[in-house]
């Protein structure tokens, strides 16, 4: 991870403007409706949205930004099909969150480059913090040393998303196996919980590129996995995500295994 690259400070830029006009904006837009996924969107995800984009299309008109607000209809496979050099923008991650006046949602941005995740940028705005892959020394934490399941506290998101019967069963063996189980609502933010060592590990069932493109980025620049479905590298088709130690990125990626075989 380059915590140098040059177009770093442009993401934080970007960041920083999207974050100001929420402010802004507050809670006047954040009335929902409903996506032909499903999924809630608000009035300010749309204006995030707009907002990042004319910033970004002005400092780098050669970079193209594939954002959640902007993607093609569902079946479309835009995840599929993402450049292997773009921007990757959710202009409000957990927008059930900010939709209900909870905390915990991000503005979150990630430059990919030759098709991984090598700068990445989370910004909370009810929470007062930003974190980005500038490293450590920028942060208040430091990633977990817990590396057994017994042992660690796991985050987990998506638990609506892909088959009801293989999700339940997961979620089921997940509590039996883990010290414990949080769900905060926002993929984003169960990143950065793996990479401040806040959450010892992670999974986010049914990801998209803008969901986790910036928290991979943050995780691998911490020392942290990202897995995928099959035990390697994580890539954008994969049905999940799993963050943390080695040792627990397996295990994780063991139980879904062996959920989805008995399922």
């Amino acid at each position: 991870m380059n915590r140098d690259h040059p177009l770093l400070p442009c993401a934080e830029e970007a960041a920083a403007a999207a974050t100001a006009w929420l402010d802004r904006a507050g809670r006047r837009l954040s009335a929902t409706r409903y996506k032909p996924t499903g999924e809630e969107v608000t009035d300010a995800d749309l204006g995030v949205q707009s907002l990042v984009t004319d910033l970004l299309r002005a400092r780098t008109p050669d970079i193209p930004l594939v954002g959640e607000e902007a993607a093609a209809p569902a079946g479309a496979g835009p995840e599929r099909a993402l450049p292997s050099r773009c921007w990757v923008l959710d202009p409000i991650d957990g927008t059930m969150n900010f939709a209900r006046g909870a905390p915990f949602y991000s503005v979150s941005l990630a430059l990919v480059d030759g098709g991984r995740p090598v700068l990445g940028v989370i910004d909370a705005p009810a929470l007062g913090r930003r974190w980005s892959t500038r490293g450590p020394t920028t942060q208040d934490g430091t990633p977990s040393e817990v590396r057994h399941l017994s042992d660690a506290v796991v985050g987990l998101t998506g638990t609506g998303s892909g088959d009801p019967a293989v999700t339940a069963s997961f979620v089921g063996r997940l509590h039996a196996d883990a010290y414990r189980v949080r769900m905060l609502g926002a993929m984003s933010m169960d990143l950065v919980g793996v990479a401040e060592g806040w959450l010892d590990a992670c999974v986010c069932l049914a990801p998209k590129p803008w969901d986790v493109a910036a928290g991979i980025a943050l995780v691998q620049d911490r020392g942290g996995v990202v897995l995928g479905a099959r035990g390697a590298g994580f890539s954008w088709d994969s049905p999940l995500l799993a963050a943390g130690a080695a040792e627990l990125a397996h295990d994780l990626i063991d139980l879904w295994t062996a959920t989805s075989a008995s399922t």
